[in-house]
């Protein structure tokens, strides 16, 4: 049976854009030029940089930023919340764990300064509580909805339809075979935040067959997905296959391989190849969001 034969047992979907911004730019992440990388660092090291990035992109109709947990993404929460009007439709994609914060955190405040620090200011002891239970009784369940909600914790009072696993760790639990993981993130996420569970992996073909296996149908899962096999463990073809012959919600990254293919050569291979939902790119200039926008309604009818 194939994954178009069966029925999502979801009731409803969060709607997503086409699309979608990243933040990698934001943190001097470039997976082709470690130069590029650190200039982009250099610029946006103030906040008010990465928010006129933001600003600029929702000018143009971008109205998702689908970001990492890194403590800089706080500060822009603050100033989303800040200005209720202007961000009255905004929606982030939280894509956690954002494992150096954590690491950061311990080495400048030790483990109980570090709790202090991440854990929900709701429910502090009981969480901290959950926490010692779970350390003590391996308890996988509770170690998992704990970090979920310290991770959510900046995102208060903000649009959240969608948070990702990030794929370090789905990538681990799929090596690992710890399948349980992944079920308990879904039934966490759905259940205590309202929103869908995402995924993003470096392997597409092996986490699909995964999801498929444990029930959980018509996922959204992140994937590079470019014309010359930038990141796509398993190559094109296989990735071709699960897109044709699965049933979830495509979101391809690195649809330009970080600079490696020619923006409206890239998204006309999607357009014509991969029959995505979303797109997320990553774009540190006015000229690069007008660009991309624009190709995308060109190719998609209008719709961005």
């Amino acid at each position: 049976m194939t994954m178009q034969e069966i029925v999502s047992s979801t009731p409803t979907h969060a709607k997503m854009d086409r699309l979608l911004l990243g933040d990698n730019q934001f943190f001097g992440i470039n997976h082709m030029s470690e130069e590029k990388a650190r200039a982009q660092a250099i610029r946006f090291q103030d906040t008010e940089a990465i928010i006129g990035v933001i600003e600029v992109a929702l000018d143009h109709g971008i109205r998702t930023l689908m970001c990492t947990t890194h403590e800089r993404i706080a500060e822009v929460c603050e100033h989303a919340r800040a200005n209720p009007q202007r961000y009255a439709d905004y929606r982030f994609y939280p894509c956690m764990p954002y494992a150096h914060k954590y690491a950061n955190a311990v080495t400048d405040s030790g483990m109980l300064g570090a709790l202090r620090q991440f854990l929900p200011d709701e429910g502090l002891l009981n969480a901290a509580m959950r926490g010692g239970r779970s350390l003590l009784t391996q308890d996988v369940e509770g170690i998992i909805t704990l970090l979920v909600d310290a991770e959510m914790k900046m995102f208060h009072g903000l649009n959240t339809p969608v948070i990702f696993l990030q794929n370090v760790v789905v990538d681990l639990l799929l090596g690992l075979g710890f399948d349980e993981a992944f079920t308990i993130f879904d039934r966490y996420v759905r259940e205590r935040y309202g929103s869908e569970p995402g995924y993003i992996t470096m392997n597409l073909p092996m986490l699909l067959q995964t999801l498929g296996r444990l029930g959980i149908e018509n996922p959204i899962v992140c994937a590079n997905i470019n014309e010359i096999g930038f990141r796509m463990s398993g190559g094109i073809e296989a990735y071709e296959r699960a897109l044709r012959d699965r049933r979830f919600r495509p979101v391809a990254m690195s649809v330009f391989a970080s600079g490696a293919i020619p923006p409206q050569r890239a998204l006309e291979w999607i357009h014509d190849h991969a029959a995505v939902e979303s797109i997320v790119f990553g774009a540190s200039s006015r000229s690069s969001i007008e660009n991309t926008v624009r190709t995308v309604r060109e190719l998609w009818d209008g719709n961005a």
